[in-house]
């Protein structure tokens, strides 16, 4: 492999501290064109709420904004709702009590799918005899009979299901059969909430298509800034009781002073984001690459989810005898980005969640290492990557040989 550019631009070569990033799915580095929109944003005062001229300023970065990120997934500006990120999102969506029509409708019971995020997989409101835990196949796809079994047991008289289904796993990139997972749940009147995180700027989304009724975004994960998401409805007229109450922002939906400057940023990332799904064959080509490398180094390397529909950007990789946050170190010494898993826990000296639930071993659940590319990735990122993982092999072998 040759070194190549790429016309995407990133802010990644300001960091000196890295040679190579390849941890996109904990945080893909911030888009140029979003961080200009964010300092735009900043050298301008006024509340948006506010009815003078600097208000209306930030009310309208904040109704461009809500634009983008509406043709984004295919829904009119009203059904996105801003949030601090897709925790909060999911904590919106995973409450006990839903406007429906007008009325306020109890929730009888959660069902969470066991690869979840930690975030969905906790349950929001509900207590933990209220959640059901729904489990994987062995190629890490929802069991659709496993579901409609457990919902086919769930008592209406408590309540309309909730389930909760991610498109894409941030660990492993599987893709799970939302738009099937979504007839199943509204067969048995419940409410489906999928978590597209990961999948946003590198699949094309569509709630529609998908047939869910809420679904969340995260800026950062398509480059924009940290700390702010959305919750996307399907339908204004079915919506989660607010979680934050006080203010009238965000239609009474969530209350808080809106983050003009990260809700700018958000807005451009999401209008880029169409251009990263364009550039998705030729990471696809980059990572395939790499992963029939890595299984000429190591041939008893396992690839995670090879078989079945994945993301083109995400290869998780479990090679006997490593240990997961050992690698992530050695590679960090190299100057280079790579994780243990979810973002959210990969500084925790334990298995994958994912993996366990996908049965393998707790040896092998320790062991699985996440290369994750994003838009600004070049084959040159590749090439050191490879060379690090020969020389990490090398010291392995000579330690268990000695």
């Amino acid at each position: 492999m040759s070194g190549d550019s790429n016309p995407i631009m990133s802010e990644l070569a300001i960091n000196r501290d890295v040679t190579v990033y390849l941890d996109g799915n904990g945080s893909m580095p911030l888009l140029s064109d979003a961080r200009a929109a964010m300092v735009d944003a900043l050298s301008h005062a006024g509340n948006a709420s506010s009815t003078h001229t600097a208000g209306r300023s930030g009310r309208a970065r904040i109704d461009r904004a809500r634009d983008q990120i509406a043709a984004l997934v295919g829904v009119s500006a009203p059904q996105v709702i801003f949030t601090s990120g897709a925790t909060e999102a999911a904590a919106m969506a995973l409450t006990t009590t839903y406007r429906i029509k007008g009325t306020d409708t109890a929730i009888g019971r959660v069902y969470v799918a066991a690869t979840e995020h930690a975030c969905v997989r906790a349950g929001g409101a509900f207590p933990a005899q209220q959640i059901t835990v729904i489990p994987v196949t062995r190629a890490g796809i929802v069991d659709c009979e496993a579901l409609a079994a457990a919902l086919a047991r769930h008592d209406a008289n408590d309540g309309p299901p909730l389930v909760a289904v991610m498109l894409a796993n941030n660990e492993t990139g599987i893709i799970n059969p939302v738009a099937q997972v979504a007839g199943i749940v509204h067969q048995a009147g419940g409410i489906v909430y999928c978590d597209a995180v990961q999948a946003a700027g590198r699949l094309d989304l569509d709630i529609a298509a998908l047939g869910v009724d809420l679904l969340a975004l995260s800026a950062h994960k398509l480059g924009g800034p940290q700390g702010i998401g959305a919750l996307i409805l399907a339908d204004n007229d079915l919506c989660p009781v607010p979680l934050i109450s006080g203010g009238g922002q965000e239609k009474r939906r969530r209350a808080g002073t809106e983050n003009i400057a990260a809700i700018a940023g958000f807005g451009v990332a999401a209008c880029l984001a169409r251009d990263h799904i364009g550039d998705m064959a030729r990471i696809g080509e980059m990572r395939d690459g790499f992963e029939a490398a890595i299984l000429a180094i190591s041939p008893d390397a396992q690839i995670v989810g090879k078989t079945v529909e994945r993301l083109a950007n995400t290869s998780m990789i479990v090679a006997p005898g490593q240990v997961a946050e050992t690698v992530v170190i050695a590679f960090d010494l190299e100057g280079i980005a790579v994780s243990a898993g979810s973002a959210c826990s990969s500084g925790k000296v334990s298995q994958s969640h994912v993996l366990a639930a996908m049965g393998l071993s707790p040896e092998e659940a320790r062991a699985g290492i996440r290369f994750s590319l994003h838009p600004g990735s070049i084959r040159d990122d590749i090439d050191r990557t490879l060379a690090v993982w020969q020389k990490i092999c090398r010291k392995s072998a000579d330690k268990h040989a000695a």
